[in-house]
């Protein structure tokens, strides 16, 4: 009797933990398209509607000048 007991709350606790991952994972995709997404974009990336723009948006990429030489350094 102790192993059926054993072995029945093996498997109610993986179940729960699997059930449990599903739901966390299902509810962290949804939080993240509906709320967190529009919360960090900024308003200029909408339509009037408040779909994103994705044809518009400009992206800049600064690159690190390592090279740099000053003239006025140099005494001559």
């Amino acid at each position: 009797m102790l192993a059926a007991e054993l072995t029945l709350f093996c498997l109610v606790t993986l179940m729960f933990f699997i059930i449990g991952g599903v739901i966390g994972w299902l509810t962290k995709s949804y939080l993240y398209e509906n709320t967190i997404r529009q919360v960090y974009a900024h308003p200029e990336m909408f339509d009037e509607n408040g779909n994103i723009i994705p044809d518009e948006i400009l992206a800049v990429r600064f690159e690190n000048d390592y090279e740099y030489t000053d003239e006025d350094d140099e005494d001559d």
